[in-house]
């Protein structure tokens, strides 16, 4: 396995935890962002929910690495 195949993982998870939405999918399982802010924050828990919000607010550097992922794909064949 390449260090490419690597990071082209940690991106396709990266995307997926964008895409969760917290009303639909989140605060129903008891997720909300809004629950771990207190002192929950140090858990396992709260860790894993703290990066999910982490990668939905970065949606804008997301969609500029999917970009050059793609192009990259596309010349490297």
């Amino acid at each position: 396995m390449g260090l490419w195949t690597l990071l082209e993982g940690f991106l396709l998870l990266a995307n997926a935890l964008a895409i969760l939405n917290e009303d639909r999918f989140l605060a129903p399982r008891g997720w909300s962002f809004s629950e771990f802010s207190g002192g929950k924050a140090k858990s396992l828990k709260g860790q894993i929910i703290g990066l999910i919000y982490a990668t939905q607010y970065l949606r804008v550097p997301l969609i500029l690495l999917n970009s050059i992922f793609i192009v990259v794909k596309l010349v490297s064949g």
